[in-house]
């Protein structure tokens, strides 16, 4: 899709929305995207080239898939309904399509370049920030221009800036798999994280390849797949443990061993194994104590504070509502991102839930929301809270509850 044609395109999705009368929030939310989606599609900036995306625009306008192309093939499956499933990151899954480079091994040598280093490295911080601010779609944009100049620069940068670049291109990819992982495209993580491997291997740098074993491993968990992240994950620890077992180490292999911990806990809640998935927080938190502080190293945002979040969602996971909600209001999390703090607060309004205090649930949903509105569209469990709360109030539901689930695709 050209340029002219994803302006031209855009334009007619403008078009036919303004003459239903929609506003661009009230189309992402009939097609559970977000209206800043929605606007990259209307100014011909984010491309629309699956046809299932196409189909689901389509239904959100009222009109057949070839008024938005006339030259697009009628479906030959019945068209999604506006409850299925997506998100904003349908440009970074493009990019993880088949080989990054080919153009550069089918042509000629080419001879060393000279990459921008520190260009780059302030593009692959902007990635994370987009990460954990929940800002999927800016980060679709940002990922589809960066990561063709990262892959380009590990091939073709001099064999001395080589590790540098392979460690930014493994921070970014580490970003992906992240917010793949957010938005419940648990596969396309799992093929990010395992690049980020990769590259951490290529830089020589033994504990960001821990990271994206990290990233791995959530990725397994959302998929069900909970032999795999504790394979993943509990190998990766039995390595630290060693690697930590000096007086003195570095406090960057604490943070991750402590990550690994957690999302081993993780992985163990989702199983049904409570006196696991309580030993794993409890091995956090010692690492937690030896780290003293909240770091972000590797952007795993560990730290004492962390591990109580986590316990909080183990909590949840587990059905100890009660507990969930001692530990929770005991937390201060105004240091962290706000995506971490949302996830809280996420959380907490599933451990209400729990306990069938609506009003307390919707607040903190509400205000998990406020912080980072994509987070929670994207966030099963807490569209799964608020359908159980609709159901639970019936037609006692509170507006805002309604609006909430309205605009989280959770109505139905």
């Amino acid at each position: 899709m050209s340029p002219e044609e994803r302006r031209a395109f855009g334009a007619r999705v403008a078009q036919l929305r303004k003459s239903r009368g929609l506003k661009q929030e009230q189309l992402a939310a009939a097609i559970s995207r977000t209206a800043s989606w929605v606007s990259q599609v209307e100014r011909g900036v984010q491309p629309v080239v699956r046809l299932d995306v196409l189909q689901l625009l389509a239904n959100g306008l009222g009109v057949s898939v070839q008024t938005l192309r006339p030259e697009a093939p009628s479906p030959a499956v019945p068209a999604l309904s506006t409850a299925d499933r997506s998100n904003d990151l349908d440009l970074v899954r493009l990019s993880l399509s088949g080989h990054p480079a080919l153009d550069l091994l089918l042509g000629e040598s080419l001879l060393p370049e000279d990459p921008d280093l520190d260009g780059l490295a302030v593009a692959v911080q902007d990635l994370w920030d987009l990460t954990h601010s929940a800002r999927f779609a800016e980060l679709s944009t940002a990922i589809a221009d960066v990561m063709p100049q990262l892959e380009r620069a590990s091939r073709t940068a001099a064999p001395a800036a080589r590790p540098a670049v392979h460690i930014l291109l493994s921070q970014a990819y580490q970003a992906v798999a992240a917010a793949f992982v957010r938005q419940d495209e648990a596969d396309a993580a799992w093929v990010a994280a395992d690049r980020a491997v990769q590259a951490a291997e290529k830089s020589g740098q033994p504990l960001h390849v821990c990271a994206g074993i990290y990233r791995l491993a959530h990725a397994f968990v959302r998929l069900q797949r909970l032999d795999q992240a504790e394979h993943a994950a509990g190998g990766a620890v039995a390595a630290l443990r060693s690697y930590v077992s000096t007086t003195d180490p570095p406090p960057e292999a604490l943070s991750v061993l402590g990550a690994l911990h957690l999302v081993l806990a993780l992985a163990a809640a989702r199983a049904g194994q409570r006196d696991r998935a309580r030993n794993e927080l409890d091995n956090a938190r010692a690492v937690a104590a030896r780290l003293g502080e909240d770091r972000n190293d590797f952007h795993l945002e560990f730290g004492p504070t962390n591990v109580e979040i986590q316990a909080v969602s183990t909590a949840v996971e587990l059905g100890d509502a009660g507990e969930a909600l001692d530990l929770g209001h005991r937390i201060d999390a105004g240091r962290l991102s706000p995506e971490r703090r949302s996830r809280l607060l996420v959380d907490l309004g599933r451990a209400h839930a729990q306990r069938r205090h609506l009003g307390e649930a919707l607040d903190c949903l509400l205000r998990a929301e406020e912080l980072a509105p994509e987070n929670v569209r994207a966030h099963v469990a807490a569209r799964e809270t608020i359908r159980e709360l609709i159901l639970v109030a019936g037609r006692s539901a509170p507006p805002e509850l309604v609006k909430l689930a309205k605009r989280t695709n959770a109505a139905g």
